[in-house]
């Protein structure tokens, strides 16, 4: 069925095109040494017995797969299970040795993000940093890797992709003769056409903005673009690099002249990875994500923004000093990053206070309420100010995770989720030290971060050749072995029914999200007229909302630019819904303790139950080979359940956001309408065909068929997972069950392979 393909990566190569392939080279031993120059001794030394480990796993992997290879390659028919075999050692072999880590850095423009990455990797003012009217206009990852060159790509939006944005930013440009004096004051003042007319200019210069659509598409643009859509630069040192990249990174509204500043083809690009050489600071497997704070006009670099927000295991929410106390763009960012723990890979929050030595001391002292210990120097009164702001700022944070998260989270686990740095006191340490700059805790945190991921990612490795080893000793046993034993233990039966068991235990788990859902809905009819008021209304009137407005529609509810606050109708509306719902759809997904609403836990019970059968047989068989395949059977399943999990995570993020999906959809027509609107008052009209078609669609169900598409999606995650399982332990029994026909003896005994660990 359609949910068991999704799936993607535990089903083996297909055998076919790909039974005797080659697998991957090994990496040379001076590369693998240069991945370990960002961690101390300590932490080199365990690096190092991990990558041992690991290599001679894939080295026993491989030559096993080779022999095996060689003594299939004239046969006419191979057996299923050595089939299955060949394929899963190939996926195994291939596997890349550390999935990255990727920590997103997350703020407004002028937070402090570039500076905080530039301090971080030890290059100063490698990443343009914001100054008046600069900043950084996209997505910018930054990895370290075993290059000996600085290299940067950048992706540009596809052809069709442009062709899109640029349909809407000339309807967003459109005027007509029915204009009043009202509606051209709002034109003249607002944000989101002089951004448009930016764009236009930019690309094709000037006067590009009285063009139509057609003329556009006909006129050529002022940069140069690849037709691979790809802009590769590379550079031999860190500043050559940054002078290279800096046009396309960078942004400037306009010149003190008022003309528009070059920028090449900033309006086209989508994102870009920054690859440095062999950091002694950042070590390979960690990206760092400088991740604008509001998402972008254009449709595609818009999703790739969330979705770069979702697979990010850890944010860094950046505020600096002066804007942490408050606002609503701080707000919004937590809310966002809350949002990407519920949705997607996120397992740790952070705050990170950036510009932690800016303090204006006599204010600072005549507004002081600490003791009556006496302040003797600008330094002491930043160390006292920036304790201060931990505490209270860790205290806040945790109150708001608590609300949002289930109460066994791992970020609530920490002791401290507030950094107070410093990126200009870390290059000039007038009033600090390196230390109290914190920047060195924030590479410490990396590093342990990566140790850990890279600890257990070898141990589930080893484990799961391990099974495999054992199945391949089985397969090449010349003893005609019965395979009654497995058939006659019930083992089967057991599986049958602990399938069913499970079925059960993911009934219950989901059942609890029905309540809250329902009362959220509740919530969400007597409130959505208020809470779209306050998104339709602006205390300065129609004045420079206009356009915005516009953009809104044309976006289906959602807009998002550079300098705006990012305005999203959906889910305005629906949060009621989430304020109810999330706690309990944290429980859910969440690993740790068993209960009845945390799905992980019953599919490790499940696991546990399947694992505990296979040892009571082993032990009542008592025979070599029957053992060996119990092993198998042991280890596979732990494949398998692994597997599952990534599946489940990958698939919450389509059912935590099938509310907004669900109502998008709902008021799409509406905001169509509301588009087409020109001529006089054309923003109330706008706003009274929005509010008319949210009345229209709550009086006909549309928080109610929310609800039922939410449900229908956690039935489709139920469905998709017991699918998986009845067929591929099935398969996985089958194959246990099976001989090897005497014809593989040539293959390595596991016993002696198995050694290596």
């Amino acid at each position: 069925m359609a949910e068991t393909e999704d799936f993607v990566g535990q089903e083996p190569h297909p055998v076919d095109d790909d039974l005797f392939k080659e697998p991957m080279k090994k990496r040379r031993r001076s590369d693998r040494d240069q991945r370990f120059r960002a961690f101390p001794s300590v932490e080199q030394s365990a690096l190092k017995e991990y990558e041992k480990l690991e290599t001679r796993t894939r080295r026993v992997l491989s030559n096993t797969y080779q022999k095996l290879i060689q003594s299939v390659f004239l046969d006419d028919s191979i057996p299923n299970g050595v089939k299955y075999l060949i394929n899963r050692l190939l996926t195994l072999i291939e596997k890349p040795s550390l999935d990255a880590i990727y920590i997103g850095l997350f703020g407004s423009t002028g937070a402090g993000k570039s500076s905080l990455i530039n301090a971080i990797i030890q290059q100063a003012m490698f990443l343009p940093v914001s100054g008046e009217s600069l900043c950084t206009s996209c997505i910018v990852q930054v990895r370290s890797g075993c290059c000996e060159q600085y290299e940067a790509k950048i992706h540009l939006l596809s052809d069709q992709e442009w062709k899109e944005e640029l349909k809407t930013l000339t309807k967003l440009l459109h005027r007509t003769e029915e204009l009043g004096g009202e509606e051209v004051d709002a034109w003249d003042r607002d944000e989101v056409m002089e951004e448009a007319i930016w764009k236009l200019q930019i690309l094709y210069g000037n006067g590009a903005e009285k063009k139509n659509y057609e003329e556009l598409l006909r006129a050529k643009p002022k940069g140069k673009i690849p037709t691979s859509r790809i802009i590769t630069l590379k550079a031999e040192e860190a500043g050559e690099l940054s002078v290279k990249l800096d046009p396309y990174i960078r942004t400037k509204r306009r010149d003190w002249l008022g003309e528009s500043a070059e920028t090449q083809i900033w309006p086209l690009i989508k994102h870009v990875e920054v690859t440095l050489p062999k950091s002694e600071l950042i070590p390979e497997g960690v990206v760092l994500v400088d991740i604008p704070g509001t998402g972008d006009f254009n449709s595609k670099r818009d999703e790739m923004w969330k979705k770069t927000i979702d697979k990010c295991s850890v944010i860094w929410v950046i505020s600096d000093i002066e804007r942490v106390s408050g606002g609503r763009a701080h707000e919004d960012l937590l809310n966002e990053s809350i949002k990407a723990c519920q949705r997607g890979f996120c397992r740790d929050i952070a705050l990170v206070v950036t510009k932690t030595d800016k303090l204006y001391l006599p204010e600072y002292l005549r507004e002081r309420k600490v003791g009556n210990q006496a302040i003797q120097s600008q330094r002491e009164a930043v160390l006292e100010r920036n304790e201060m702001i931990k505490i209270q700022r860790n205290r806040i944070l945790k109150e708001k995770l608590k609300r949002k998260l289930p109460v066994d989270c791992k970020v609530l686990e920490a002791s401290n989720v507030v950094y107070t740095v410093s990126a200009q006191e870390y290059w000039q340490q007038a009033l600090l030290t390196e230390e109290e700059t914190e920047i060195p805790k924030l590479r410490e945190y990396i590093r342990k971060r990566l140790l850990d991921k890279k600890r257990r990612m070898v141990t589930k490795y080893v484990t799961e050749a391990f099974g495999l080893l054992l199945l391949t000793d089985s397969f090449s046993c010349t003893d005609n072995l019965p395979s009654e034993y497995l058939h006659m233990s019930g083992l089967r039966g057991f599986v049958e029914e602990k399938i069913q068991l499970l079925e059960k235990a993911i009934d219950r788990c989901f059942a609890p999200i029905v309540q809250p859902l329902q009362e959220g809905v509740r919530n969400a009819r007597t409130s959505y007229r208020r809470i779209l008021g306050a998104c339709l209304v602006r205390s300065r009137g129609n004045r420079g909302f206009h356009q915005t407005l516009k953009a809104v529609c044309l976006k289906n509810g959602i807009y998002a630019s550079r300098t705006l606050a990012r305005i999203d109708l959906n889910a305005a509306i629906t949060q009621p819904i989430y304020d109810q719902i999330d706690p309990v759809f944290g429980g859910i997904f969440r690993a740790g303790t068993p209960t009845n609403s945390a799905l992980i836990p019953h599919i490790d019970a499940f696991k546990h139950s399947l694992q505990e059968k296979m040892m009571e047989i082993g032990i009542r068989n008592g025979r070599k080979h029957d053992s060996y395949k119990k092993s198998f059977l042991i280890q596979e399943i732990s494949a398998i359940l692994g597997g599952l999990e990534e599946h489940i995570l990958r698939k919450k993020r389509k059912i935590y956001e099938s509310l907004t999906t669900s109502v998008q959809n709902d008021l799409k027509p509406c905001y169509e309408e509301a588009a087409q609107i020109t001529g006089k008052k054309a923003c109330e009209r706008m706003k009274d065909i929005i509010r008319r078609g949210v009345d229209r669609q709550v009086a006909e169900g549309m928080f109610e068929r929310a609800q039922e598409r939410m449900q229908h999606q956690f039935q489709q995650l139920k469905n998709g997972i017991t699918e998986k399982v009845k067929s591929s332990i099935a398969t996985m029994l089958t194959l246990a069950s099976s001989q090897g026909d005497g014809l593989y003896k040539e293959l390595a005994d596991a016993e002696t392979e198995t050694q290596m660990r």
